[in-house]
């Protein structure tokens, strides 16, 4: 996987340089909702719809997880924690990881 990082505040999101445009905008954004689910909360069907993408994007359990450790290195946060608390979450629950 050839990656490269886009900017954002203090850290870079991991991405690949095979991905469409709208794709990166799409992982990108799962990465931001991990974030929101840390720093303010999400509602749990808005995460899991994030995720539903892209695990279309990033089919690989193996390159899943590549990505998401390499994120958590650089924020900081768990998306695989993150996934684990909404799917255990009630339907449509807004929830926070510091709960």
């Amino acid at each position: 996987m050839k990656n490269k990082a886009f900017n954002r505040k203090e850290y870079d999101y991991p991405i690949d340089d095979d991905w469409s445009t709208a794709e990166i905008i799409d992982v990108i954004y799962f990465f931001q909702c991990v974030e929101a689910s840390y720093e303010k909360g999400i509602a749990r069907d808005k995460i899991l719809s994030a995720y539903r993408r892209l695990k279309e994007i990033v089919p690989s359990k193996a390159e899943e997880k590549k990505l998401n450790d390499q994120f958590e290195q650089l924020s900081g946060y768990s998306p695989y924690k993150t996934m684990k608390r909404a799917k255990e979450k009630e339907c449509g629950r807004f929830f926070q990881m510091h709960e």
